[in-house]
């Protein structure tokens, strides 16, 4: 069991979001880990459209693109 580096109060602002009126810890906690996979997929995807332009430095557009070619947004 992994901890995520996302704050459960973020969490639960988020499922608030989506329209939750009641929100267990254990959800508040797995949505954290689910996001966190999800975004170290992305970025590791980032990083690798950044080194194929020659780039050390990952920019917006290659988050944008990672999450993009990821199917996540």
């Amino acid at each position: 069991m992994n901890a995520s580096n996302f704050g459960l109060p973020a969490m639960y602002r988020i499922l608030k979001k989506a329209g939750a009126e009641r929100i267990s810890d254990e959800s508040a906690t797995e949505l954290g880990r689910i996001l966190e996979d999800v975004g170290v997929e992305i970025a590791k995807n980032a990083v690798e459209m950044s080194k194929h332009a020659n780039r050390k430095t990952v920019r917006a557009e290659d988050v944008k693109l990672a999450a993009k070619a990821s199917g996540k947004i």
